[in-house]
C-alpha cells in the first residue's frame, strides 16, 4: 500500500508544523516550504526554516510538493496531501453517532480537532485540488467543518471538498450557511440503504436515522447543496434496490448522482462479510442493480458503480463504473495482469478476500 505516513526524525519543536516539501527545481518558495537539500542514502533531506528535516525511505521524487505535518517528538509525518494523487482525504473526526453494520472505519471515543492544521495544509495544496472530508461523522462538529470550508473555499478558490457525512445533524438554521458555500466547490456523500426506515436505520444501528436523514436531505436541497446519495450494496438490501430507485425518483429526485457502492472488507465489513456480501459478478445476480440503475437514469438521475471491478458488472454497465477505490489502498489480483481494462478499472481494495468474493473475476 501507498504509506499515509513517513518516518522522519523527530524535530526540536514544541509546536505542529505543516509544511510543503519542495524539489530541487522549486521556485517562489514560501515560508512554510521545506526546500530539498539531497539525499544520506535512502534519507531525503530537507532545510525546514533553519532545522534539519530527515524522511527516510521517501526518494523526493515520490513526495515532491506533498503537504505533510509533523508533530513534536514523533517520528512520523502524516502525509495530508499527496500531490500526484487525486485521492486525498482529511479524517475530520474518529467519532460516530452510528455504527452501521459494515463501516470501514468503525468509531472511536477520542478527538483531536484537525481543522487548524487542514487550512494550514489547503493553502499550500496543488492547483485544483480535489480533497475529501471523511470520519467518523464531520458535522459532529458541525460548527468547525462550516468555519473551515468558508475559510477555505475564500483562500483558495480552486479547491472543491466531498463530504461523507450521515446526515443526521443539519438543522432548519443552517440553510443560511450551506447556502453561502459555492454549490459547486463541495459535494455531500450522504448515505440512504434501504426505502424501509426500519431496515435503514438497523443498518446504521441507530433508531429514527432514516426519519431524520430525509429531513437533513430536505435541508441540504433547500439550501442547494450538492448531493451524492450513497448506497452500499449488501443482501440485506439488494432485494429492495429497484424499489428504492423509485423512491428516490418521486422522494429525493433533487440529489446530484446515485452512488450505488460494493463492500469493503475491513472493520465491521469485515466482521460482518459473510453475511453482507453480494456477489454480483453473475450476470443473473446483477439484475436487480441493472433495473435500479435503469430505473433511477429513465428519470434523469445519475447513476454511478462505486468499488465494482469492471469484470464484475456486464458490458452494457461498465461505462458507470469509475476508478474510485482510493490508490493508498487499491490492489489489482494475478488475473489482472492480462486484463486490457486495468488502467480505468477500480481494482480490488486490499484487503479484499479473493476466496470470499466475486466469482466472475477474469481478464477483460
Amino acid at each position: 500500500m501507498i504509506p499515509l505516513r513517513l518516518k522522519v526524525d523527530p524535530l526540536p519543536t514544541d509546536e505542529p508544523i505543516v509544511t510543503r516539501l519542495r524539489g530541487p527545481h522549486a521556485i517562489n518558495a514560501g515560508p512554510f516550504d521545506a526546500m530539498f537539500l539531497g539525499t544520506d542514502g535512502d534519507v531525503s533531506e530537507f532545510d525546514l526554516a533553519g532545522f534539519p528535516l530527515r524522511l527516510h525511505d521517501a526518494p523526493i521524487a515520490a513526495v515532491e510538493n506533498d503537504v505533510i505535518l509533523v508533530l513534536p517528538g514523533q517520528a512520523s509525518a502524516h502525509r495530508l496531501i499527496r500531490a500526484a494523487s487525486p485521492h486525498n482525504t482529511f479524517l475530520v473526526t474518529e467519532r460516530c453517532d452510528q455504527l452501521c453494520l459494515m463501516c470501514s472505519q468503525p468509531p472511536k471515543r477520542h478527538h483531536v480537532d484537525m481543522f487548524p492544521y487542514f487550512r494550514e495544509a489547503v493553502k499550500l495544496a496543488p492547483n485544483d485540488v480535489y480533497i475529501g472530508l471523511s470520519g467518523g461523522e464531520p458535522t459532529l462538529f458541525k460548527d468547525g467543518l462550516f468555519s473551515f470550508l468558508v475559510e477555505a473555499i475564500a483562500a483558495r478558490p480552486d479547491v472543491r471538498f466531498h463530504i461523507l457525512t450521515n446526515g443526521q445533524h443539519f438543522e432548519e438554521s443552517d440553510v443560511q450557511t450551506l447556502a453561502s458555500i459555492p454549490h459547486d466547490r463541495v459535494l455531500w456523500g450522504v448515505p440512504l440503504y434501504s426505502y424501509v426506515s426500519n431496515r435503514h436505520d438497523e443498518i446504521v444501528a441507530k433508531p429514527g436515522a432514516f426519519d431524520r436523514l430525509m429531513q437533513s436531505l430536505a435541508i441540504l436541497a433547500r439550501s442547494g447543496a450538492a448531493i451524492e446519495l450513497r448506497t452500499v450494496v449488501m443482501r440485506p438490501n439488494v432485494a429492495d434496490l429497484a424499489a428504492l430507485a423509485r423512491f428516490i425518483t418521486t422522494r429525493v429526485p433533487f440529489i446530484s448522482v446515485w452512488a450505488l457502492m460494493q463492500l469493503e472488507n475491513i472493520g465491521f465489513g469485515r466482521k460482518n462479510w459473510d453475511t453482507l456480501f453480494f456477489d454480483n459478478s453473475p450476470s443473473e445476480a446483477f439484475a436487480p442493480i441493472a433495473e435500479a440503475v435503469d430505473l433511477v437514469r429513465a428519470r434523469g438521475i445519475e447513476a454511478l458503480l462505486y468499488n465494482f471491478p469492471l469484470c464484475t458488472v456486464p458490458a452494457e454497465y461498465r461505462s458507470l463504473a469509475p476508478r474510485t477505490i482510493s490508490d493508498w489502498k487499491q490492489r489489482y489480483l494475478d488475473a489482472c495482469e492480462t486484463c486490457n481494462t486495468r488502467d480505468t478499472c477500480s481494482g480490488f481494495f486490499e484487503w479484499y478476500p479473493k476466496n470470499r468474493g466475486f466469482v466472475g473475476v477474469k481478464p477483460l
